[in-house]
């Protein structure tokens, strides 16, 4: 039986030799080591030779069996290494020629849309002020006109934290008396962009986040004259200078009187297409007269103190002057759409 292990190393080595692949490999190593391999049959009769014998046996035995495992370590690593090479042959890398240009980052649309009209209204006079996300109800509410189960509170679907009168706010107007009790009697002239948060379905027009860009002027002889000066500016500035609009009157608790603004339609020159659903117009911001009530709130004397505000969407108006079909894209980060920008 020693002369068959002698013969096994033999046979095993030869046969390794000339495996030139994996499934060769695999195939040699089910033959040679595997559970129903000879040498493991051999190992097991180990019991049935007299005891003088056995020692000597199971010596070789392992010894046998090691030279075979260590033939297949060395021939996995020569095949590997042989694999490598050829593929270094076969894929040579240049590496004189220049790298790949790494791609540079941008601003996102709403940024971009966001600094756009920050940089208009600065050119008018006006300072940037930035208010918190996280407000009271009377911030959000009360001080602008709405107090308590006024039915207007339900034209904002807002979230509730877990503090009784804490909330995030719906829109950026509670900026309004925050600027207003810091700077009175003095004038002010200031837009407030941020984000705000309404509990809303998420679909192709509305999301649940949003920026919005406020503006407010207040100060003495203010009049609608100037609301709607300021925004004509706007919105020639934004468009072009030879774009047209309209105001239509509206409501809103915290201006009086109020109105929406609308621009021409820039897809169809108000002859009617979908974009503007067959009108002719795009509103793009609603606005009005600061209301007494709001003013006092805020530490004016609206015996002497007039002012105008007004409040837009830039994602609204980067839909429409971009003509972005889904409001869901800005937040979705899909480079395909991003890189447009």
């Amino acid at each position: 039986m020693l002369e068959r292990l002698d013969q096994i190393e033999a046979e095993g080595l030869a046969e390794l030799e000339v495996a030139g692949d994996e499934e060769a490999l695999q195939a040699w190593k089910t033959r040679y080591l595997g559970r129903s391999a000879e040498l493991g049959r051999i190992t097991e009769s180990l019991r049935e030779l007299p005891k003088d014998e056995r020692p000597a046996f199971g010596r070789r035995a392992n010894e046998v069996k090691g030279a075979l495992e260590s033939a297949l370590a060395q021939r996995e690593a020569a095949l590997e290494q042989a694999s490598l090479d050829r593929n270094l042959t076969a894929e040579a890398l240049d590496v004189t020629l220049p790298g790949r240009r790494i791609v540079r980052g941008r601003l996102h649309p709403a940024t971009q849309m966001l600094r756009e009209i920050s940089t208009i209204f600065a050119k008018m006079g006006f300072q940037i002020y930035r208010s918190r996300e996280v407000e009271t109800d009377d911030f959000n509410f009360g001080f602008l006109n709405m107090p308590p189960y006024h039915p207007a509170r339900d034209q904002w679907d807002t979230f509730f934290t877990g503090d009784p009168g804490i909330v995030l706010r719906t829109h950026t107007s509670p900026g309004q008396i925050h600027v207003m009790r810091e700077r009175a009697p003095e004038p002010i002239r200031v837009i407030l962009p941020g984000m705000c948060y309404r509990y809303e379905q998420v679909t192709a027009r509305s999301e649940f986040q949003f920026n919005q860009v406020e503006g407010l002027a207040v100060g003495e002889h203010i009049t609608f004259a100037d609301l709607k000066g300021t925004l004509v500016t706007f919105a020639r500035s934004l468009f072009g200078e030879g774009v047209r609009t309209r105001f239509r009157a509206s409501h809103f608790p915290f201006t009086e009187p109020s109105a929406e603004m609308d621009i021409e339609c820039f897809v169809c020159q108000g002859a009617g297409c979908s974009v503007c659903k067959k009108t002719g117009w795009l509103e793009i911001l609603g606005c009005g007269m600061v209301h007494p009530t709001v003013l006092v709130n805020g530490g004016y004397d609206p015996e002497l103190n007039s002012g105008f505000a007004f409040g837009m969407g830039p994602e609204r108006i980067a839909m429409l002057k971009y003509r972005i079909e889904d409001i869901r894209y800005f937040w979705a980060n899909d480079l395909r759409f991003l890189e447009q920008f």
